[in-house]
């Protein structure tokens, strides 16, 4: 019986963040065409993006670029020399890694200011 693990996580949490990515990019699309509409309904959306739980999406749209680009990099890595497959446990907690170094600090400066 497959128990899963650091790969298994990786390949879900790599294909959730792209659909992720992919739905924000879809309603940027749309927010930005209502300009064609009027200023008036443009700024009305626009307003709604100041909310503190938008403020909130922004730090896990942040945490889904950087996952979906750190794990990207990592199945390049196993694309191109296949022989890395061998540490593939390893090198998948070493993306992990890297992805929370690189995360906790842009996160903190986020909140910073979301809290001003």
């Amino acid at each position: 019986m497959y128990q899963g693990g650091s790969g298994q996580w990786a390949y879900v949490l790599h294909r959730v963040t792209g659909v992720g990515v992919f739905l924000f990019l879809l309603i940027h699309i749309v927010d930005t065409a209502l300009i064609g509409w009027g200023p008036e309904l443009y700024n009305k959306a626009m307003a709604i993006y100041r909310m503190p739980i938008f403020k909130l999406g922004e730090i896990g749209l942040f945490a889904a670029v950087l996952f979906h680009a750190v794990n990207g990099v990592r199945i390049i890595l196993f694309d191109f020399w296949p022989v890395t497959t061998r540490w593939h446990k390893t090198i998948s907690w070493i993306s992990f890694i890297v992805f929370f170094v690189s995360f906790i600090p842009v996160a903190w400066i986020m909140l910073g200011h979301m809290m001003n």
